[in-house]
């Protein structure tokens, strides 16, 4: 497997991916994402900004990510430990459901964490949906400290935030 930044010929692949793990985040009730979130309007203007990645394997895209600094508003009312904002924030990590279980998301994080190093940066910051568990349970094992928590949509639980120093 490997990691790359996205180019604008990935995004149909993108959005299959992202088509399949909606679709394995629903048989598992969890409603975090549908079709209209992540969509290709916002995908397209990670891409265009070159902060996001792709994982693929055998020439097919199995996960994305994307790796910038930019932070919801909300995120600003939360305690955070970097006090110093030398930071990057997670978004929209997915993995298509064929390849849940396999380490994908985690070779993902552990690529940001890489980043946040090269950059001379301190800290990586993310939320993510109170009613997505598994995410929560994936982000506690890779060490980061679930902080408080942020109202990003209407109708929809709270997303709680999470943050790891890099040391």
């Amino acid at each position: 497997m490997i990691i790359r930044k996205a180019q604008t010929s990935d995004l149909g692949n993108i959005m299959l991916m992202y088509k399949s793990c909606v679709a394995g985040m629903l048989k598992n009730s969890i409603d975090q994402w549908d079709a209209t979130y992540p969509n290709s309007e916002v995908i397209m203007q990670d891409i265009k900004a070159k902060t996001y990645f792709v994982a693929e394997e055998n020439s097919i895209i199995i996960g994305g990510i994307n790796i910038d600094q930019n932070q919801d508003k909300t995120y600003l009312a939360m305690d955070w430990q970097d006090k110093t904002n030398q930071f990057l924030v997670v978004h929209r990590l997915g993995v298509k459901e064929e390849s849940w279980k396999k380490g994908i998301g985690k070779k993902l994080m552990l690529f940001a964490e890489n980043l946040v190093v090269e950059k001379g940066l301190k800290s990586i910051r993310l939320d993510t949906y109170s009613g997505n568990p598994k995410a929560m349970e994936f982000y506690i094992n890779l060490g980061y400290q679930q902080l408080g928590h942020i109202y990003l949509k209407e109708g929809k639980n709270e997303y709680y935030c999470f943050e790891k120093i890099i040391k």
